[in-house]
C-alpha cells in the first residue's frame, strides 16, 4: 500500500511558473449554507473536510469572498491556520451578494481593493497566493479592474492574478493590463463549451481551473457511458469524471468541492486512476 498521499498522484503544475501545486485541489464553495449563503449546517464537519483534504495531499484550496459571504474564508482559517508550508490559498473578488443564489458583478477598483483587504484579514495571511477576478464587470473598464489587482500585486498583497468565467478575447484584453496566471471556467466531461479557453490556457502556460468539475448526472445512470468504465476501474462515476479531466490537459487543476469527509476522500482518490488513451476517447465521445 502506497504511503504517498493520493493527491500527489495527479502530478504538479507551477502557477505563474514559480508556485508548484498538485493538480487536484479542493474547492470550498460548498462549505456554506444553502444557496452558498450563511453558515453551514455542520461547521465541525466543514473543518474536518478541510483538514482531511490537506492530509490527503491537497495543497491548493480555492475559495471566494462571496461564498457565505466570507464564511468559507473564515472556515479555512479556522481549520488550517497556521498554514503548513507549501499550502497555496486562492480566493476571488468581484461578485457581491444580496441573498442566497444572488450573484452580481462589481468591479470598481475601490470595491476590489476593499474585498482583497478583507480576504487578507479573513484568511489570516499577509499575501494572497492567487487572487482571481470572480467576474469581469461589464460596467467598468477592464483596464481599471485589472489595473487595481496589479497595484495590489505591486504592494505585495497578492502574489498572482487569475480570471474566472472569461472568453479567450477577455483573457487577452486582461493580459494587456496585468500578468494573468490562471483561468477558472465551467468545464467538465458533460459541459465542454470552454474547450477553446482550455486550449488557449495550455498553449499560453496558464493553469485552467475547472469549476463544477464533477457533473455526471445521466452519465452515471444504469446503462450510461460511465457504468462500464466504473466497473472496470472499481471506481465511482465521479472519480472517473475527475480522472478524465486530469488526463485531458497538463494545464488542468480540478477543484472538486464537498461538505462530506467521505466524498472528499473519494474525490481525491481519483488522482490514482490512470485512464488509457482508448478509455479517455471513449468517455469523451460518449457525451
Amino acid at each position: 500500500m502506497s504511503t504517498t498521499p493520493p493527491a500527489h498522484a495527479a502530478g504538479t503544475l507551477a502557477l505563474g511558473g514559480d508556485l508548484p501545486v498538485h493538480r487536484l485541489g479542493y474547492g470550498a464553495m460548498q462549505l456554506t449554507g444553502p444557496g452558498v449563503w450563511g453558515e453551514p449546517k455542520d461547521p465541525d464537519e466543514a473543518v474536518r473536510v478541510l483538514r482531511r483534504a490537506v492530509e490527503l495531499g491537497v495543497d491548493f484550496v480555492d475559495t471566494a469572498d462571496s461564498y457565505g459571504p466570507f464564511v468559507s474564508e473564515r472556515l479555512i482559517r479556522k481549520a488550517l491556520h497556521p498554514y503548513r508550508e507549501g499550502l497555496v490559498l486562492a480566493t476571488k473578488g468581484g461578485l457581491t451578494r444580496a441573498g442566497p443564489d444572488d450573484w452580481r458583478p462589481v468591479g470598481r477598483p475601490e470595491y476590489l481593493r476593499q474585498q482583497a483587504e478583507l480576504s487578507l484579514r479573513h484568511l489570516g495571511v499577509e499575501r494572497i497566493d492567487l487572487y482571481q477576478l470572480h467576474r469581469i464587470d461589464p460596467q467598468v473598464p477592464v483596464a481599471d479592474q485589472l489595473g487595481e489587482l496589479a497595484l495590489l500585486q505591486q504592494e505585495g498583497k497578492i502574489r498572482h492574478i487569475g480570471l474566472s468565467e472569461v472568453s479567450v478575447e477577455q483573457i487577452e484584453e486582461a493580459r494587456k493590463h496585468a500578468t494573468v496566471v490562471s483561468v477558472q471556467n465551467l468545464y467538465n466531461l458533460a459541459h465542454r463549451a470552454a474547450e477553446d479557453v482550455l486550449d488557449y490556457a495550455e498553449r499560453e502556460g496558464l493553469a485552467f481551473i475547472p469549476w463544477f468539475p464533477i457533473a455526471t448526472g445521466e452519465l452515471a445512470a444504469p446503462g450510461g457511458p460511465l457504468e462500464g468504465p466504473s466497473k472496470d476501474h472499481g471506481a465511482s462515476p465521479a472519480q472517473l469524471a475527475l480522472a478524465w479531466l486530469l488526463r485531458r490537459s497538463p494545464a488542468m487543476l480540478p477543484i472538486p468541492g464537498t461538505s462530506s469527509v467521505g466524498h472528499v476522500e473519494e474525490n481525491i482518490e481519483a488522482a490514482r486512476i490512470a485512464l488509457s488513451e482508448d478509455e479517455f476517447k471513449a468517455l469523451a465521445e460518449a457525451v
